[in-house]
């Protein structure tokens, strides 16, 4: 299962970005090894819908959870219905994130 993380930079020590659909990139973590790819949200500077069109993005990446700040009801309801799990309210590092959800 990989985790994706809103990021403010690259690394697992760059901080929870607390947008969702509008976070200039994501970590995507495995929880077990802490391996991590940094990739561009390419939705982040969409008009209206990057929330949205953010989440069908990180769906065709297989991601399994979601660690943000906060996420919009419409992003949230495609998150879910594709199975992933949002976890809102993070903040701190991306490591700091993963850890505590693990």
């Amino acid at each position: 299962m990989k985790i994706a993380v809103s990021a403010t930079g690259p690394s697992l020590d760059d901080r929870v970005e607390p947008r969702f659909g509008r976070c200039p990139l994501f970590v995507i973590v495995d929880p077990q090894t802490l391996e991590y790819e940094a990739v561009s949200n390419p939705h982040a500077e969409s008009v209206s819908g990057a929330g949205v069109q953010t989440a069908q993005w990180l769906a065709d990446k297989q991601v399994g959870v979601v660690l943000t700040g906060n996420c919009g009801p419409n992003a949230s309801q495609v998150l879910r219905q594709a199975g992933i799990e949002v976890v809102t309210g993070m903040y701190g590092t991306v490591r700091e994130a993963v850890e505590r959800y693990r």
